[in-house]
């Protein structure tokens, strides 16, 4: 398979073309002649045209690159190297939704032929890409799983508005359903991935790595909310603890903060589906997930014991939500859970008006039925800076003087500022 590939006797396709897959594919389409498959055709057009529908990417990311962009998944038959890397997210319940990565394998089954290979980069539960996802292809394609076509897992590793760690600077875990498949499946990402490949004992010990990563951020993270929010009651600021524990050499480095994405708050929810499933319910990995979806309703109640100690009726009151995205310089608002805190201070009557540099205005209209401003009042109660885009970085106390009334509130969500000597602001942060 390889050696086809590496000759361009063979091409690759890659299905799912968002922050995942269309980096990896240009990546791939400097080796190799590439299909890239995606089922918006809005979105299609747009690379065509040297546009990252996700702001990620800049135009000159595709020059150079032997690379066709399609809506058509019977394209994806002029390959024999198919890399899956749609979506998996969680129902509105926190259920696993496997729709996307079940659609694209029987969009891949459907053209799959002897002979080929299909890797899945989705973030999945341990037993996923062999027990649910083989079966599809078996039955669109009428082949026989480790006789006709083989099997890999190599987990995404993309980090969105990260210009450094880009896709071939970031280590790659490959496996396949056999010794050889590993090999060939490590030799094509070998090509490109210059950080180096890691070959897992098998595909599940694979997946199991994957999705133990983003487990282990969410609970370290759901530690730090857990203390800020003890911390708060003591008086002390958590930002000034943790630097003074930080001293220590081997003190893990993480913040208290909202926790959203595609990635650190949709994976835990796969490891505990599956482990329910076999009979076990996570103590630990629970806990953590409650914590954490929970601090959008800690912090709004923390605003509003602060308007109502100003003697301000919160129903009143008008708040500027200062970001919208689920992390910093990105476009991407999916799973944002500054939405969620948007909502709760709603729930309050509060008047909450929201702005964002990166944004787009009609996906936050379209995803959350929230609406965005244009231009900014003078006279907010109370202004939440909940995302760190390197546009708030530079901002001082006086410009936020400047935009509220005569008894502002500063929350900082990501600890950017220190204005707790000014007598004129209020200022809290977790």
């Amino acid at each position: 398979m390889y050696q086809e590939l590496i000759d361009k006797k063979y091409k690759i396709s890659v299905t799912g073309l968002g922050y995942v897959g269309l980096p990896l594919a240009l990546v791939l389409a400097r080796k190799f002649s590439v299909i890239g498959f995606d089922i918006s055709a809005e979105r299609v057009e747009m690379m065509m045209n040297g546009i990252d529908p996700s702001k990620e990417l800049e135009p000159e990311a595709f020059e150079g690159t032997d690379i066709i962009f399609t809506a058509n998944y019977e394209d994806l038959k002029d390959a024999h190297f198919h890399i899956v890397a749609v979506p998996t997210p969680v129902s509105e319940q926190k259920v696993p939704d496997l729709t996307p990565v079940l659609s694209a394998s029987k969009s891949v089954g459907k053209i799959l032929k002897p002979g080929d290979y299909v890797i899945y980069e989705s973030t999945v539960y341990p037993g996923c890409t062999e027990e649910d996802c083989v079966p599809v292809l078996e039955e669109m394609s009428g082949l026989t799983f480790g006789k006709d076509f083989k099997v890999g897992y190599s987990p995404e590793r993309i980090n969105p508005g990260d210009k450094e760690h880009t896709v071939e600077k970031i280590l790659k875990i490959v496996s396949g359903n056999d010794e050889e498949s590993a090999e060939e499946i490590s030799k094509v990402y070998g090509e490109v991935i210059t950080a180096g490949i890691y070959k897992a004992a098998s595909i599940k010990v694979a997946e199991a790595a994957k999705v133990i990563e983003n487990t282990q951020r969410d609970l370290n993270i759901a530690l730090m909310n857990e203390l800020a929010i003890i911390f708060d009651r003591m008086d002390i600021d958590t930002k000034a603890v943790l630097e003074a524990a930080g001293t220590k050499w081997n003190f893990l480095k993480f913040y208290p903060g909202l926790v959203g994405g595609h990635c650190i708050g949709v994976d835990p929810y796969y490891l505990l589906h599956k482990a329910k499933h076999l009979g076990y319910n996570p103590q630990v990995i629970t806990s953590g997930r409650r914590i954490n979806d929970e601090m959008p309703d800690f912090i709004a109640k923390r605003l509003v014991q602060m308007l109502i100690k100003d003697g301000k009726n919160p129903s009143e009151c008008k708040v500027l939500m200062k970001g919208i995205t689920f992390k910093e310089n990105v476009a991407d608002i999916r799973n944002s859970k500054v939405a969620d805190l948007a909502r709760e201070l709603m729930n309050f009557s509060i008047n909450v008006h929201i702005t964002d540099p990166h944004a787009n205005p009609n996906e936050v209209a379209h995803e959350y039925k929230l609406g965005m401003v244009d231009q900014l009042s003078d006279n907010y109660d109370a202004v939440i800076v909940a995302v760190s885009h390197n546009e708030y970085k530079d901002l001082d106390n006086q410009y936020f003087k400047s935009i509220m009334n005569g008894s502002p509130i500063l929350v900082d969500l990501k600890g950017i500022y220190d204005f707790r000597n000014d007598n004129g602001l209020k200022y809290w942060r977790l």
